[in-house]
Protein backbone atom coordinates (compact mmCIF):
# COMPACT_ATOMS: atom_id res chain seq x y z
CA UNK A 1 0.00 0.00 0.00
CA UNK A 2 1.62 3.57 -0.71
CA UNK A 3 1.73 6.09 2.26
CA UNK A 4 -1.36 8.84 2.13
CA UNK A 5 1.14 11.10 5.11
CA UNK A 6 4.43 11.42 4.98
CA UNK A 7 6.01 13.47 7.62
CA UNK A 8 10.07 14.08 7.60
CA UNK A 9 11.98 16.09 10.27
CA UNK A 10 8.59 18.13 11.60
CA UNK A 11 9.55 20.43 14.34
CA UNK A 12 7.28 22.77 16.34
CA UNK A 13 8.36 25.40 18.67
CA UNK A 14 6.55 27.76 21.30
CA UNK A 15 7.82 30.93 21.72
CA UNK A 16 11.13 30.22 19.98
CA UNK A 17 12.34 27.90 23.01
CA UNK A 18 9.81 25.20 24.06
CA UNK A 19 9.42 22.40 21.39
CA UNK A 20 6.15 21.45 21.18
CA UNK A 21 7.23 18.79 18.49
CA UNK A 22 10.96 17.68 17.70
CA UNK A 23 12.22 15.71 14.64
CA UNK A 24 8.79 13.66 14.07
CA UNK A 25 9.16 11.50 11.10
CA UNK A 26 6.16 9.24 10.21
CA UNK A 27 4.41 7.42 7.00
CA UNK A 28 0.70 6.33 6.84
CA UNK A 29 -0.42 3.74 4.84
CA UNK A 30 -3.57 4.15 2.80
CA UNK A 31 -6.45 2.37 4.25
CA UNK A 32 -4.88 1.89 7.94
CA UNK A 33 -6.44 3.01 11.27
CA UNK A 34 -3.19 4.59 13.10
CA UNK A 35 -3.55 5.09 16.77
CA UNK A 36 -1.06 8.08 18.72
CA UNK A 37 -0.93 7.41 22.00
CA UNK A 38 1.13 9.63 24.66
CA UNK A 39 -0.22 11.46 27.97
CA UNK A 40 -1.60 15.50 28.28
CA UNK A 41 1.04 17.84 26.72
CA UNK A 42 2.77 14.60 24.29
CA UNK A 43 2.07 16.91 21.33
CA UNK A 44 -0.82 14.90 19.52
CA UNK A 45 -3.03 17.40 19.01
CA UNK A 46 -0.61 19.45 18.31
CA UNK A 47 0.84 17.30 15.46
CA UNK A 48 -2.42 16.48 14.03
CA UNK A 49 -3.00 20.50 14.14
CA UNK A 50 -0.09 20.66 12.12
CA UNK A 51 -1.01 18.24 9.41
CA UNK A 52 -4.29 20.08 8.90
CA UNK A 53 -2.81 23.45 8.50
CA UNK A 54 -4.60 24.40 11.66
CA UNK A 55 -0.70 25.42 13.41
CA UNK A 56 2.02 26.47 11.75
CA UNK A 57 5.07 24.34 12.34
CA UNK A 58 8.94 25.72 12.11
CA UNK A 59 10.75 23.32 10.32
CA UNK A 60 10.05 19.91 8.26
CA UNK A 61 7.84 18.77 5.46
CA UNK A 62 4.65 17.58 5.70
CA UNK A 63 2.98 15.35 2.42
CA UNK A 64 -0.78 14.34 1.76
CA UNK A 65 -1.08 12.18 -1.02
CA UNK A 66 2.56 12.91 -2.56
CA UNK A 67 1.35 16.52 -2.11
CA UNK A 68 3.05 19.35 0.07
CA UNK A 69 0.67 20.75 2.72
CA UNK A 70 2.12 24.09 2.04
CA UNK A 71 2.60 24.69 -1.74
CA UNK A 72 -0.46 22.63 -2.41
CA UNK A 73 -2.93 23.15 0.57
CA UNK A 74 -6.33 23.81 -1.37
CA UNK A 75 -5.96 19.98 -2.21
CA UNK A 76 -4.18 18.58 0.60
CA UNK A 77 -7.36 19.99 2.75
CA UNK A 78 -9.83 19.08 0.55
CA UNK A 79 -9.03 15.11 1.01
CA UNK A 80 -8.29 15.79 4.81
CA UNK A 81 -10.70 15.76 7.33
CA UNK A 82 -11.02 16.44 11.08
CA UNK A 83 -12.60 15.72 14.35
CA UNK A 84 -11.36 17.94 17.39
CA UNK A 85 -11.58 17.06 20.80
CA UNK A 86 -13.46 20.17 21.25
CA UNK A 87 -17.46 20.24 20.59
CA UNK A 88 -17.53 23.66 18.07
CA UNK A 89 -20.81 23.54 16.61
CA UNK A 90 -23.37 26.09 15.25
CA UNK A 91 -25.93 25.38 18.59
CA UNK A 92 -28.95 26.81 17.21
CA UNK A 93 -28.63 25.10 13.21
CA UNK A 94 -30.14 21.62 12.57
CA UNK A 95 -27.58 18.76 12.28
CA UNK A 96 -28.75 19.37 8.01
CA UNK A 97 -27.56 22.28 7.69
CA UNK A 98 -24.82 22.06 10.27
CA UNK A 99 -23.46 18.90 8.02
CA UNK A 100 -24.39 20.84 4.85
CA UNK A 101 -23.13 23.83 5.36
CA UNK A 102 -19.29 21.93 6.29
CA UNK A 103 -19.30 20.46 2.85
CA UNK A 104 -19.87 23.73 1.31
CA UNK A 105 -16.86 25.19 2.91
CA UNK A 106 -15.01 22.84 1.00
CA UNK A 107 -15.80 23.92 -2.26
CA UNK A 108 -18.22 21.05 -2.57
CA UNK A 109 -21.57 21.11 -4.80
CA UNK A 110 -24.47 20.20 -2.52
CA UNK A 111 -25.02 16.17 -2.46
CA UNK A 112 -28.16 15.58 -0.44
CA UNK A 113 -27.97 11.58 -0.98
CA UNK A 114 -24.68 11.55 0.49
CA UNK A 115 -25.23 13.28 3.23
CA UNK A 116 -28.36 11.28 3.86
CA UNK A 117 -26.33 8.02 3.52
CA UNK A 118 -23.63 10.10 6.04
CA UNK A 119 -26.15 10.61 8.41
CA UNK A 120 -28.08 7.06 8.05
CA UNK A 121 -24.69 5.46 8.70
CA UNK A 122 -23.99 7.73 11.41
CA UNK A 123 -27.16 6.94 13.07
CA UNK A 124 -28.72 10.58 12.77
CA UNK A 125 -30.85 10.67 10.20
CA UNK A 126 -34.16 10.43 12.50
CA UNK A 127 -32.08 14.06 14.65
CA UNK A 128 -31.52 15.73 10.97
CA UNK A 129 -34.09 18.31 12.07
CA UNK A 130 -32.94 18.82 15.11
CA UNK A 131 -31.58 21.73 16.99
CA UNK A 132 -27.79 21.07 17.75
CA UNK A 133 -28.89 22.33 21.42
CA UNK A 134 -31.19 19.65 21.78
CA UNK A 135 -28.48 16.58 21.18
CA UNK A 136 -26.82 14.19 23.61
CA UNK A 137 -23.23 14.36 23.73
CA UNK A 138 -22.65 11.21 21.95
CA UNK A 139 -24.59 12.73 19.56
CA UNK A 140 -23.01 15.88 19.08
CA UNK A 141 -19.91 14.27 18.31
CA UNK A 142 -21.77 11.99 15.23
CA UNK A 143 -22.49 15.65 14.11
CA UNK A 144 -18.54 16.64 13.76
CA UNK A 145 -17.32 13.35 12.40
CA UNK A 146 -20.17 13.71 9.98
CA UNK A 147 -19.31 17.22 9.27
CA UNK A 148 -15.51 15.91 9.20
CA UNK A 149 -16.68 13.28 6.32
CA UNK A 150 -19.39 16.22 4.46
CA UNK A 151 -16.45 16.41 1.72
CA UNK A 152 -15.62 12.90 1.77
CA UNK A 153 -11.70 12.94 2.46
CA UNK A 154 -9.56 10.08 1.83
CA UNK A 155 -7.49 10.66 5.62
CA UNK A 156 -9.64 11.55 8.68
CA UNK A 157 -8.36 12.68 12.10
CA UNK A 158 -10.08 11.95 14.80
CA UNK A 159 -8.90 13.96 18.09
CA UNK A 160 -9.89 12.05 21.34
CA UNK A 161 -13.01 10.49 19.41
CA UNK A 162 -14.75 9.05 22.43
CA UNK A 163 -14.01 11.75 24.99
CA UNK A 164 -16.72 12.53 27.56
CA UNK A 165 -18.43 9.59 25.93
CA UNK A 166 -20.33 6.92 28.36
CA UNK A 167 -18.87 3.08 28.00
CA UNK A 168 -22.11 2.42 25.97
CA UNK A 169 -21.34 5.05 22.97
CA UNK A 170 -17.68 4.52 22.94
CA UNK A 171 -17.98 0.60 21.79
CA UNK A 172 -20.67 2.47 19.31
CA UNK A 173 -18.47 4.95 18.29
CA UNK A 174 -15.65 2.18 17.64
CA UNK A 175 -18.46 0.31 15.86
CA UNK A 176 -18.80 3.60 13.79
CA UNK A 177 -14.82 4.12 13.40
CA UNK A 178 -14.60 0.39 11.74
CA UNK A 179 -17.18 1.11 9.31
CA UNK A 180 -15.51 4.06 7.90
CA UNK A 181 -12.36 2.76 7.71
CA UNK A 182 -14.23 -0.16 5.89
CA UNK A 183 -15.28 2.15 2.94
CA UNK A 184 -11.70 3.13 2.69
CA UNK A 185 -11.23 5.90 4.53
CA UNK A 186 -7.62 5.91 6.48
CA UNK A 187 -8.35 7.10 10.12
CA UNK A 188 -5.34 8.93 12.56
CA UNK A 189 -6.97 8.64 16.12
CA UNK A 190 -5.42 10.02 19.15
CA UNK A 191 -6.61 8.75 22.61
CA UNK A 192 -6.28 8.08 26.19
CA UNK A 193 -7.95 5.10 26.07
CA UNK A 194 -5.87 2.55 25.54
CA UNK A 195 -8.13 -0.44 24.94
CA UNK A 196 -9.49 2.10 22.41
CA UNK A 197 -6.37 1.43 20.46
CA UNK A 198 -5.87 -1.99 21.33
CA UNK A 199 -9.84 -2.42 19.46
CA UNK A 200 -8.91 -0.50 16.43
CA UNK A 201 -5.79 0.42 15.05
CA UNK A 202 -3.38 -1.47 13.28
CA UNK A 203 -0.36 0.26 14.31
CA UNK A 204 0.55 2.31 17.20
CA UNK A 205 2.87 5.22 17.65
CA UNK A 206 3.59 6.84 21.30
CA UNK A 207 4.71 10.27 21.79
CA UNK A 208 6.13 11.87 24.81
CA UNK A 209 7.75 15.04 25.33
CA UNK A 210 7.29 16.10 21.52
CA UNK A 211 9.26 13.04 20.28
CA UNK A 212 7.83 9.75 18.94
CA UNK A 213 9.81 7.45 20.86
CA UNK A 214 8.63 4.06 19.23
CA UNK A 215 6.26 3.16 15.88
CA UNK A 216 4.89 -0.24 15.39
CA UNK A 217 2.33 -3.17 14.61
CA UNK A 218 -0.32 -3.30 17.70
CA UNK A 219 0.12 -7.02 17.58
CA UNK A 220 4.01 -6.89 17.62
CA UNK A 221 4.15 -4.30 20.15
CA UNK A 222 2.68 -6.62 22.12
CA UNK A 223 4.75 -9.48 21.26
CA UNK A 224 8.01 -7.53 21.59
CA UNK A 225 7.47 -5.65 24.93
CA UNK A 226 4.73 -7.50 26.51
CA UNK A 227 5.16 -10.13 29.30
CA UNK A 228 3.25 -13.34 30.25
CA UNK A 229 2.46 -14.24 33.48
CA UNK A 230 1.74 -18.13 34.69
CA UNK A 231 0.18 -19.18 37.63
CA UNK A 232 0.22 -22.11 39.55
CA UNK A 233 -2.13 -22.20 42.67
CA UNK A 234 -1.19 -25.43 44.59
CA UNK A 235 -3.23 -27.81 46.45
CA UNK A 236 -1.06 -27.57 49.70
CA UNK A 237 0.90 -23.98 50.50
CA UNK A 238 4.88 -24.49 50.84
CA UNK A 239 7.32 -22.91 52.41
CA UNK A 240 9.70 -22.16 49.69
CA UNK A 241 10.62 -22.81 46.14
CA UNK A 242 13.63 -25.51 45.57
CA UNK A 243 14.40 -28.01 43.28
CA UNK A 244 13.59 -28.17 39.64
CA UNK A 245 11.49 -24.85 40.31
CA UNK A 246 14.59 -23.05 41.36
CA UNK A 247 15.58 -22.56 37.83
CA UNK A 248 12.16 -20.77 36.63
CA UNK A 249 12.24 -17.37 38.95
CA UNK A 250 9.07 -17.87 40.59
CA UNK A 251 7.34 -16.13 43.42
CA UNK A 252 5.10 -17.32 46.08
CA UNK A 253 1.35 -15.37 46.51
CA UNK A 254 -1.49 -15.88 47.92
CA UNK A 255 -0.30 -17.47 51.62
CA UNK A 256 2.18 -19.22 49.65
CA UNK A 257 -0.12 -21.72 47.92
CA UNK A 258 0.08 -19.75 44.41
CA UNK A 259 3.50 -20.17 42.38
CA UNK A 260 4.24 -17.13 40.20
CA UNK A 261 6.31 -16.61 36.96
CA UNK A 262 6.52 -13.61 34.75
CA UNK A 263 8.51 -13.99 31.41
CA UNK A 264 8.80 -11.78 28.33
CA UNK A 265 7.20 -12.62 25.13
CA UNK A 266 9.86 -11.78 23.22
CA UNK A 267 12.84 -14.25 24.39
CA UNK A 268 9.95 -16.71 24.33
CA UNK A 269 12.31 -19.01 26.64
CA UNK A 270 9.72 -20.52 28.98
CA UNK A 271 8.53 -24.03 28.16
CA UNK A 272 4.63 -24.05 29.78
CA UNK A 273 4.81 -28.22 29.31
CA UNK A 274 7.89 -28.28 30.81
CA UNK A 275 7.76 -25.95 33.44
CA UNK A 276 4.64 -27.84 34.75
CA UNK A 277 6.30 -31.29 33.88
CA UNK A 278 8.87 -29.69 36.48
CA UNK A 279 5.99 -28.95 39.21
CA UNK A 280 4.48 -32.12 39.31
CA UNK A 281 8.25 -33.55 39.61
CA UNK A 282 9.43 -32.06 42.80
CA UNK A 283 6.16 -33.15 44.10
CA UNK A 284 3.93 -30.53 44.17
CA UNK A 285 -0.04 -30.65 43.31
CA UNK A 286 -1.69 -28.30 41.07
CA UNK A 287 -4.98 -27.13 41.85
CA UNK A 288 -5.46 -24.31 38.97
CA UNK A 289 -3.27 -23.08 35.95
CA UNK A 290 -4.05 -19.26 34.78
CA UNK A 291 -1.75 -17.58 32.49
CA UNK A 292 -2.23 -13.10 32.19
CA UNK A 293 -0.50 -11.63 29.45
CA UNK A 294 0.58 -7.75 29.65
CA UNK A 295 -2.06 -5.33 27.69
CA UNK A 296 -1.17 -1.90 25.72
CA UNK A 297 -1.81 -0.10 28.39
CA UNK A 298 1.08 -1.48 30.66
CA UNK A 299 3.44 -1.72 27.98
CA UNK A 300 2.34 2.06 27.41
CA UNK A 301 3.11 2.82 30.93
CA UNK A 302 6.18 0.93 31.19
CA UNK A 303 7.81 2.67 27.94
CA UNK A 304 6.76 6.20 29.07
CA UNK A 305 8.27 5.86 32.23
CA UNK A 306 11.66 4.21 30.53
CA UNK A 307 11.41 7.59 28.71
CA UNK A 308 11.25 9.89 31.21
CA UNK A 309 14.10 8.32 32.63
CA UNK A 310 16.52 8.63 29.99
CA UNK A 311 15.35 12.51 29.95
CA UNK A 312 16.61 12.71 32.94
CA UNK A 313 19.33 11.56 32.69
CA UNK A 314 20.24 13.41 29.68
Amino acid sequence: MKNILEIENLTKFYNKSFKALENINLNIKEGEIFALLGPNGAGKSTLINSICGIVNFNTGTIKINDMDIIKNYRSTRKITGIVPQELNLETFETVWNNVNYTRGLFGKKPDHKYIEKLLRQLSLWDKKDNKIKELSGGMKRRVLIAKALSHQPKLLFLDEPTASVDVELRKDMWDVVKKLNKDGVTIILTTHYIEEAEELSDRVAVINEGKIILIDEKDKLIKKLGEKTIKIELIQPIDKINGNLSKYNFTLEQSNSVLSHTYNLSSNITDITELLNDVKKDGYKIKDVSMEQSSLEQIFVKLIKENNNELVRN
